[in-house]
């Protein structure tokens, strides 16, 4: 059965809902914050995650954000107390599948959830991909090839890794802290430094064609714009 992942601070429904989707077959982890979500997201393939939006340390809108960038595909449910339409499109614009307003019955949760596996079960088995086009460039990263007009620049590990979390969020922000998470491993001073430099060697590699801009976001990060 599919594994999902429940971001609840609320410890009652957390355990709750946890414990119905156990007794229904599946595989439930729980956490109670945005933070722990993200690290535990990171740590263990999920098929469906279901967030909280209101959470201390980090809500479930910057917390979807921060999953989309490590996956586009992965559904999203948001549970919450609030019924403002402005939430729900924010909701639907970050990406979720779905939105349920508290208080809601578990019968109508669990036939969400296999109405949104059965519309994602189609694509489950596809290749993740692994080559991009990024303007007059193909990067191949499983090869580390950088390739323009048949001439092909060989990237280092981290260069492939830091360019390919930015092919698959192009044209849109990734935070220095995820980037520095998903490809140095944690987000301490050093290896940001050393981030920097590996973003100053690709917008090297980028230069030769004017289309495409690694640029900084203040206050955020960087982003690939072609």
């Amino acid at each position: 059965m599919p594994s999902i992942l429940l971001v609840e601070d609320d410890p009652n429904l957390g355990l709750l809902v946890q414990e119905y989707l156990v007794l229904k077959g599946y595989t439930a982890d729980r956490v109670t914050d945005g933070n722990q979500g993200l690290q535990q997201f990171m740590a263990n393939p999920y098929d469906l995650c279901i967030f909280d939006v209101m959470m201390p340390k980090k809500d479930g809108f910057t917390l979807a954000k921060e999953v989309r960038m490590a996956n586009r595909d992965v559904p999203i449910i948001f549970l919450t107390a609030k019924s403002m339409q402005e939430d729900t499109i924010q909701g639907f614009r970050i990406g979720a599948d779905d939105y349920i307003t508290k208080p809601f019955s578990m019968e109508e949760l669990l036939l969400r959830i296999q109405a949104i596996l059965r519309r994602y079960q189609r694509t489950t088995d596809l290749p993740e991909t692994t080559t991009f086009q990024i303007g007059s460039f193909a990067f191949d990263y499983p090869h580390q090839l950088l390739t323009q007009n048949g001439v092909a620049q060989k990237l280092t590990s981290k260069e492939s890794e830091l360019l390919k979390l930015l092919a698959q969020n192009l044209n849109q922000p990734v935070s220095r802290s995820f980037a520095l998470k998903m490809v140095w491993g944690d987000d301490s001073y050093f290896n940001a430094r050393s981030m920097d430099v590996y973003v100053t060697k690709l917008r090297k590699y980028l230069k030769a064609d004017e289309s495409v801009q690694l640029v900084n976001v203040h206050g955020e990060g960087f982003k690939l714009i072609v």
